[in-house]
This record gives structure tokens, sequence and C-alpha cells, in this order.
């Protein structure tokens, strides 16, 4: 019986575990247990996620909370060592870039238990972001690398990580949207919202660069301001991005501009139908530049570099920083546009999963 340990802690995990465990749980001869570290612990960021993606209740719930990188690292590592000790899985499997992958796979790694990376390689050669140190140390102490698309593998090859330990598999993130996507279209959110598809923008922010600092916030606020002149501009409200609003000042401001629409994080299905209807997607999250390029949605991610290169590339997305006057040219460019269909990239067929686990249970026969 191989025995997996499957790891995820924030939200972005739970849509990249999902699938993983699905397949798992119908595969003979496996027997997967879900960890979740609680780095998201709320409602909202977490059990709803869990039921509406169809999510087994976790085996093990470490509990963390929140803290500083360095705390939050530091506690899942203590609370994670003693689960492997007693399970001794054969591999423990880790998504994404979060302080739980890196954590997980430094504890597994030093214990001797081999790792498995999912959405390893990805790269946006900039240090300053937590994530990306959490990427290429995850990597670096890895046996098994699964990789979404072409540039991680270059990206891997380049650090002098290659061989039969890399594998391009496809996104685990399109697999979780593929399954999902008739369940989201009933959401009644544009209803709630009261905006017409097609007839609103859609934003998240949630990076320190965006929303630690008043003077970037400020300015992505002035652009907001000026799409909100065009159509409603929807805001789910990332509990950090709330927190800093209030703390710099600025709720004020929001509050005069009533096409500035804030809400409270949206689950899963909910977040998916008003994605895929809106006019345009402003953002700084990785996973919305891959989700926006498989529905066909305008993106502008609102940094000046992506891990992501091939959303650029092949899909909808395009970089405009913070400076309101590339925001604001960005999208008068998208919205005077006609959408025109993408082509899926390779391997974003909603099978990625199935692939990782063949991988798995083939290195050990």
């Amino acid at each position: 019986m191989l025995k997996v340990l499957c790891v995820c802690g924030a939200r972005p995990n739970f849509m990249k575990i999902a699938p993983i465990m699905h397949v798992l749980g119908r595969t003979a001869g496996v027997r997967p247990l879900l960890v979740h570290t609680g780095q998201h612990y709320d409602e909202k960021m977490s059990d709803l996620f869990f039921r509406q993606l169809d999510i087994p209740e976790p085996d093990i719930n470490l509990e963390v909370g929140s803290a500083s990188h360095a705390a939050q690292t530091a506690e899942v590592m203590k609370r994670f060592e003693p689960i492997c000790l007693e399970h001794k899985p054969d591999w423990v499997i880790v998504v994404g870039d979060v302080n739980s992958t890196i954590a997980c796979a430094l504890v597994a790694s030093k214990l001797g238990i081999k790792v498995a990376h999912v959405e390893a390689g990805l790269r946006s050669f900039d240090r300053s972001m937590p994530e990306e140190v959490n990427r290429v140390l995850t990597d670096a102490i890895s046996d098994m690398l699964f990789v979404t698309e072409p540039s991680g593998v270059e990206n891997l090859q380049r650090e002098g990580i290659a061989g039969p330990k890399v594998h391009l598999v496809g996104n685990v993130m399109i697999d979780t949207l593929l399954r999902s996507r008739e369940s989201a279209e009933k959401s009644d959110i544009l209803a709630r919202l009261s905006v017409q598809k097609g007839g609103y923008a859609a934003v998240t922010l949630h990076r320190p660069s965006n929303v630690d600092d008043p003077g970037a916030f400020g300015r992505i606020l002035t652009a907001l301001e000026t799409i909100g002149r065009d159509m409603p501009v929807v805001f789910p409200v990332h509990p950090r991005s709330r927190k800093n609003m209030s703390q710099m000042g600025l709720n004020g401001r929001i509050e005069r501009n009533p096409s500035l629409r804030l809400t409270e994080p949206l689950g899963y299905l909910d977040f998916m139908k008003l994605m895929s209807d809106a006019a345009v997607v402003l953002t700084d999250s990785g996973g919305i530049q891959e989700e926006t390029t498989i529905l066909g949605v305008p993106c502008l991610t609102l940094r000046d570099n992506t891990e992501r290169p091939l959303t650029i590339t092949q899909g909808t997305n395009r970089l405009t920083g913070n400076d309101p006057d590339r925001i604001i040219a960005a999208y008068r460019e998208v919205r005077d546009r006609p959408r025109r269909p993408v082509r899926p990239p390779d391997l974003w067929d909603g099978r990625a999963a199935e692939r990782i686990v063949n991988i798995l249970i083939g290195a050990n026969r």
C-alpha cells in the first residue's frame, strides 16, 4: 500500500490539491491522507472551499493560523514533523508556493521522506516576493517535480534540476476549474451584486507590494476610480487588504466612490462565476492569471513580472504594474477590443492530476 500525505494550507492550495485527492481516492493500492496546516483558517478562506470543491475533510488539521513568515513557517514545521513520524508516508505532496509548501517539504526531506512538488519550476525572478523564495527552495529539495508549463522545465534546467525527476504534466488548477464550471454557472452572485454579464470589472489584491504600501494601494485605487466611471468595479476584499485599507485611512476614499463595490471574500463557485462573466479582471494573483486564460477573460496583472509567462504568450493576460496610467491604458485597450477564442495551452485539459498520480505510482514499482 502506497501511503501519500497531501498538504494544503492556503486558499490557492485548495484548488490544486482537490483533483489530486479525487484521483488518489479512487486509485487502488494507494492510501491518501490530507493534512491541512490551517494557514488560512476562516470559513470563507477554508471550510467553504472544502465543501464546494468536494474535498474530503482533512485527516489532520495543524491549526497553525496567521503569523509572520518566519513564525508561521516554523510552527508548521514543528507541528508537521510528528505527523510524518507517526504515519511514515512514502510520499509527501506539496502544492504551490505558500509557507506551508516549503515548511512541509523541508520537514519531509530532512526525515528522508520523498517529496513531490506540484506546480514546480515557476519563476518570477523577483526575490522580494516571499512566494519566489518558497518556490526555489521547495524545488531544490524535492524528489519529483510536476510542472505546469514549458517555462518551468527551462527554469529548472538552468538551476541544474533536470532528468527523470521533472515532469511536464499540465495544470491541476485547470482540472478544478473545468470540473466546477457547470456548477459555477448556477451561481446567483451577479444578481446579488446587481451587475450584468460583461458589464463590470472584477478585482483581487493581496500581494504585499500592492497592499502593504500606501502609495501603491493609492495608485491602484486611482485606476479603479477611473474604470468605475465606465462600469461597476466588484472587489472581493482579502483580509490583508481590508486591514490595510483601514490602517492607511483609505476607507473614506472608497466609500465616496459608489462604483467600487466591496464584498467579503467569495467562495470558489461564486468567484468563478464573477470572474468568467466580467468584462475585465484586475489582479495580482498567479492562479487567476491562469484561470482567465482558460475562460478567455481579459486579465490585467497589477505586477511588473509574472511566474506564469504562458498566460501572456498564449492567454489573455498582460502586465501593468500598479501605475494608474498603464492600468487605464490597458483597460481601455481590452474594453474596446472584441474577444476572440483562446486556445488552451497544451496539457491544460483537466487531466493533470491523473498524470501526476500515474507517475508517482510508476516511480514506486
